[in-house]
């Protein structure tokens, strides 16, 4: 499959996700913060809420499994030792690069992702407090963040938090020489001008035309990961426009760009009305780039107001319905605003943002159950426009949405 992401909308035709496994459990609340949440997960009803999103997507497109193509790279001895190493070097844990080393591919994949347990095999390892030498996952299911289709290429991400790389580098690895894929991945980490300042998640990126990005200025990308970006989009493309929208840096739901602001359809977009509409401190900025060279840098009010200069002129609908900024704070605080379209006016989001949900109604979405489709209650191919509800009572307390948990990498050009 070769990697064509030129739009957040168009058809879906190839997406990864990862099916939340005991990286979820192997968490207690002392180690909670420092995996990046507030509180610690039920994987048993986690995983059912994530079973209805993955066999919804199923139903639609080519789903892609981590583990899957994981555990297949690393049949190649060069690419396990390679990614051992790196992954060892980078967490300074040497002592296990030979159990790792030499444990099966698959059985590997697993590890890679699940966590190893500390040894007791030493006086060190019998009094260290920590229960892992390599540490879980927790995050790993929201497949967004450590990578990011632009185009033909994928960029690997520089993680905010160290807890994250090697999410990143799993990624890499599986672009670089996983067969299912055509494409030439872009790490910064790779760049002699690399700066440890540098830092962009998937979550704060969005392609709204072939020609136009957005990106979030957030708590986990900086001006200095926008730019490395800007850098890269300046040697492939000698006319884009790149809109950045500076966030709060709290509470923590304002973590990426894709928790105030998803594109629906061609001409519809969910927004967080106090960031992107309501005067406030947090600067809109209009990039234009030409002939390889950035010609104008300058403030404009907002998201909706640059895109409508650059022949995009969209409708907002707003997280939480139009009136109570208490229900709207609410809703957004659960991934309200982050919704994942599979194609044109096709999306997926959380049942329990009720008024978000029914703002969308009174626009035209139909409202679908998963679960109806799921047991063929209803057929989605007989509605043009529509909203795929799944329950997220346990998977928003992650921290994320439907965007959050996919990794697109394939999508039909919209014409």
């Amino acid at each position: 499959m070769n990697i064509n992401i030129n739009s957040e909308i168009g058809k879906l035709e190839g997406v990864i996700l990862h099916s939340m496994g005991q990286e979820i459990e192997n968490m207690n609340p002392q180690n909670a913060e420092r995996a990046l949440y507030s509180d610690i997960l039920n994987l048993a009803v986690a995983k059912k809420e994530y079973e209805q999103f993955e066999q919804i997507l199923e139903k639609h497109t080519t789903v892609f499994k981590v583990n899957t193509l994981l555990s297949d790279i690393l049949k190649n001895e060069k690419v396990k030792s390679d990614l051992i190493k790196n992954i060892c070097k980078n967490e300074n844990i040497p002592e296990i690069e030979d159990e790792l080393l030499n444990t099966n591919n698959i059985e590997l994949a697993r590890l890679l992702i699940e966590g190893v347990e500390i040894r007791k095999n030493s006086l060190t390892n019998f009094m260290n407090k920590q229960r892992f030498a390599l540490q879980p996952l927790h995050n790993f299911f929201f497949t967004r963040d450590a990578s990011v289709s632009i185009g033909n290429r994928v960029f690997i991400s520089k993680m905010a938090s160290k807890i994250r790389e090697r999410e990143a580098l799993i990624m890499e690895a599986i672009f670089d020489y996983n067969p299912n894929f055509s494409t030439k991945s872009i790490n910064p980490l790779k760049y002699k001008n690399f700066s440890s300042q540098i830092s962009m998640e998937g979550g704060d990126i969005l392609v709204a035309r072939n020609d136009i990005l957005l990106i979030g200025m957030s708590s986990r990308t900086t001006t200095q990961g926008i730019d490395f970006i800007i850098d890269r989009i300046k040697e492939f493309s000698n006319k884009h426009h790149i809109i950045v929208q500076e966030l709060p840096e709290s509470p923590e739901s304002f973590i990426h760009l894709d928790m105030v602001f998803t594109f629906l359809d061609n001409n519809k977009a969910m927004v967080y009305e106090p960031v992107i509409f309501r005067k406030n401190k947090f600067q809109t900025v209009h990039i234009s780039i030409d002939n390889g060279k950035v010609v104008s840098i300058k403030n404009v009010d907002n998201i909706i107001v640059a895109l409508k200069s650059l022949g995009l002129d969209l409708e907002t609908i707003k997280c939480g319905g139009e009136n109570d900024i208490w229900v709207q704070e609410r809703e957004q605080w659960h991934s309200g605003a982050n919704f994942f379209a599979m194609a044109p006016g096709k999306i997926i989001g959380y049942n329990r943002n009720v008024y978000t949900i029914e703002a969308l109604n009174k626009n035209g979405f139909e409202i679908l159950k998963a679960t109806d489709i799921i047991k063929n209650k209803i057929d989605i191919a007989n509605y043009e426009k529509y909203v795929v509800t799944i329950e997220g009572t346990e998977l928003a307390r992650g921290g994320g949405g439907a965007r959050c948990m996919t990794m697109p990498v394939s999508r039909e050009d919209i014409k």
